[in-house]
């Protein structure tokens, strides 16, 4: 509160002003409202969230000590998928590469044609990978097949769109000068934007593949195999020590995988 000298009049700050305070109450009400509706939707029991804690703690007992005999069908769903994941990855990086140059404003001067790119990588990144998994589960039947065509088609949108805002944020200088000696088109793309794109590519394909790990290992929870078709057995016959270890194991993957490809990218960047 301040007085306006000399004409005695009080003056009161306010941060918001009258419409912007009834804008924030009606998101506060809207958000209440949307919290109770989906917990009546829903249906949650109370008595089941009450005896999770004992549930929890009798699973993680059943599942320890693991059943290392098991570790060889361990071993081999965990090679599946990260084969799984690498090649997935590489047919993504084959394909978003062509979607990202059409999509890039800076090279594709077409409206249209840019407006198809982002219809492909908006596709691409809306459906989930355990939906792509489905779909080419039911085209080419369960395997490996299957996962390594839903992680790629999965990661087309992820790659493509990074690539393409990659390629937009490079610098003119470079280009103008190759096109003022007329360089051809594809000289340009080498010499005047590859080298200012490489770090971000390489950097976005180790992020991918980090990701595409991670969702590999679930894959074959709906038969596109890899470890995840272990899970699926051992949780489905009850065997809860083989499945502690299959969880461990995916973990231990997971998280050895974040670090190698942090280190890497620290090195490119």
């Amino acid at each position: 509160m301040s007085a306006a000298v000399g004409t005695g009049i009080a003056r009161a700050w306010q941060r918001f002003t009258p419409a912007e305070r009834m804008a924030r109450y009606a998101v506060y009400v809207a958000s209440v409202v949307a919290v109770v509706w989906s917990l009546r939707t829903i249906e949650v029991i109370p008595e089941f969230l009450y005896d999770a804690p004992a549930q929890s703690a009798d699973l993680f007992q059943r599942m320890w000590p693991f059943d290392w005999r098991f570790w060889p069908t361990v071993l081999t769903g965990l090679v599946e998928t990260l084969h799984t994941a690498t090649l997935g990855t590489l047919i993504a990086l084959a394909m978003a590469a062509p979607v990202a140059l059409l999509a890039s404003r800076t090279i594709t001067k077409s409206v249209l044609l840019n407006q198809i790119a982002n219809l492909i990588l908006v596709s691409s990144r809306s459906v989930n990978s355990l939906i792509w998994a489905l779909l080419f589960v039911a085209i080419f039947g369960p395997g490996a097949l299957a996962g390594t065509l839903a992680i790629a088609f999965r990661s087309i949108g992820f790659v493509g769109k990074l690539l393409s805002e990659a390629i937009d944020e490079t610098h003119v200088g470079p280009i103008e000068a190759l096109t003022a000696t007329g360089a051809s088109r594809p000289a340009i793309l080498l010499k005047g934007f590859w080298p200012q794109v490489e770090p971000s590519f390489w950097s976005v394909a180790l992020f991918r593949w980090d990701i595409n790990v991670r969702e590999s290992a679930v894959l074959g929870l709906v038969g596109a195999g890899g470890i995840g078709v272990a899970l699926d057995t051992a949780i489905s016959n009850l065997y809860w020590d083989q499945a502690g270890l299959v969880l461990a194991t995916i973990f231990a993957v997971v998280v050895l995988a974040e670090i190698v490809t942090s280190r890497i990218r620290s090195k490119i960047i």
